[in-house]
């Protein structure tokens, strides 16, 4: 019997461990930002700091010590006062199409941004799958933005 019930439990436990690793990351809100369930948003960075970056610079890492939930998801932050600046007006800062890659977006497609590689223009963060795809987003970005606009947010509801 007791071997019966180990048998059990490893099936469960590694059922569980599989289908976690075969889940996507998904948007936990469709209004909110790309994030998987057990992460941060924009991957744990401080969105409020690439504000204060130049173009280039690494993105800020943020702290356990400052996090808040908006949209369904956990954002983390530098400090206090970009805790307070992102309470204060969210979309502001928040990146644009819930994190996707703006490329992709601009193509109707889904891929995942990379917060790593970011742009800030007009006053709006963007985040792009990889370098090679920001340059070409970068060199038609007011098509792409255009582009990607129409296609937000209602490519969340296609099948």
């Amino acid at each position: 019997m007791r071997g019966a019930i180990i048998t059990i439990l490893s099936f469960v436990v590694c059922s569980f461990a599989a289908a976690q690793a075969r889940s996507p990351e998904i948007y936990i809100d469709k209004g909110g930002v790309f994030s998987a369930a057990w992460d941060y948003a924009v991957g744990g960075y401080d969105v409020v700091a690439y504000f204060e970056l130049d173009e280039g610079d690494a993105p800020v890492a943020g702290a356990d010590d400052y996090v808040t939930d908006y949209k369904g998801a956990q954002w983390r932050f530098a400090s206090a006062e970009n805790l307070a600046k992102f309470k204060a007006n969210p979309d502001q800062y928040r990146p644009q199409y819930g994190g996707y890659c703006a490329w992709a977006m601009a193509r109707d497609k889904f891929a995942k941004g990379d917060p790593k590689v970011w742009y800030v223009y007009e006053g709006k963060l963007f985040l792009n799958v990889s370098q090679r795809y920001k340059r070409e987003w970068l060199a038609e970005i007011d098509r792409d933005i255009a582009r990607a606009n129409a296609n937000w947010p209602e490519i969340l509801d296609r099948p």
